[in-house]
């Protein structure tokens, strides 16, 4: 890159990365080399295409070039450039929490659904991280109030970050520790979890992306279960009567879950929801 600086136009500097990204084995290499030089102009993906002969300056050359060598060394792209979009909306995120993805949707649409006709609904979210899930539903529903629940204090200090800019803060209450400990005496209309739920032989098999990730977001014991286990054994003291239980779950997990809940003999599976590609991925449990 150096040698052609000041001939690099938008058009050839992507061409080119693309291409050097392939050769480092990253997942989507035209699509992020569109995202890190948006960032870097402050303007959207469509800018590119209508300005491919646009010369880039050495400032722009410089930066861009930084952020190429962090995603060549396997860098998600969210944590380069400090946000992903979620629910339509732009959450800040750091390698302390879990970036958001698109399949979680599914979860936050099964919880909407069910709570967009209720008053003042009440939402916990257990694992809240970057805060995606609560925020975008107290954001969708202007009648609710949640709590956000996480083992790690910079996880919520990001929480926070994302409430105050979605202006949802109010309605917002976060609480550091493990699981349903933080609570006392409160019950909810709607439990909402993304959990850990992947086995821990699987971790080191993982893309070299997601162990940038905090392991305590990823690792959900010897068969990826035990935070569901937990979950559902003590949810029923935290749960109102006809309120429900919703769970992401993993690949080839939703019966497994499902099976839990019925052993448990409290909770009815209400819905096992398949995400965009097809797979079993959100699990909805209502209480007596």
């Amino acid at each position: 890159m150096s040698e052609k600086k000041e001939q690099w136009t938008v058009g050839s500097i992507l061409k080119w990365t693309g291409q050097y990204f392939c050769e480092k084995g990253v997942e989507s290499p035209r699509l992020d080399a569109e995202v890190l030089l948006s960032h870097i102009l402050g303007k959207d993906r469509l800018y590119l295409y209508v300005h491919f002969d646009r010369p880039l300056d050495e400032q722009e050359l410089t930066e861009y070039r930084k952020l190429v060598k962090l995603r060549a060394q396997r860098t998600p792209v969210a944590y380069i450039i400090g946000y992903k979009e979620f629910m339509g909306l732009s959450f800040a995120v750091t390698p302390d929490v879990l970036i958001p993805r698109p399949d979680t949707e599914v979860l936050v649409e099964a919880v909407l659904e069910r709570l967009r006709e209720k008053d003042e609904p009440n939402i916990l979210d257990i694992g809240t991280g970057s805060g995606a899930i609560i925020i975008s539903l107290l954001a969708h529903l202007p009648q609710a109030s949640g709590v956000g629940i996480d083992v790690s204090s910079p996880a919520l200090a990001v929480t926070g970050q994302n409430a105050v800019t979605h202006q949802v803060s109010d309605r917002l209450q976060l609480l550091a520790g493990d699981v349903f400990r933080p609570l006392s005496g409160q019950r909810f209309d709607a439990i909402v979890s993304n959990p850990p739920y992947i086995p821990d032989k699987d971790i080191a098999g993982l893309a070299p992306e997601v162990h940038r990730e905090p392991y305590g977001a990823l690792a959900g014991g010897q068969d990826g279960l035990n935070f569901y286990r937990r979950m559902i054994s003590e949810a029923p003291g935290y749960v109102n009567s006809g309120g429900f239980v919703a769970f992401e779950v993993g690949i080839e997990q939703a019966e497994a879950v499902a099976a839990l809940a019925r052993d448990g003999g409290v909770f009815t599976v209400e819905a096992i929801i398949k995400d965009y590609g097809g797979i079993e991925r959100v699990l909805v449990l209502r209480a007596p």
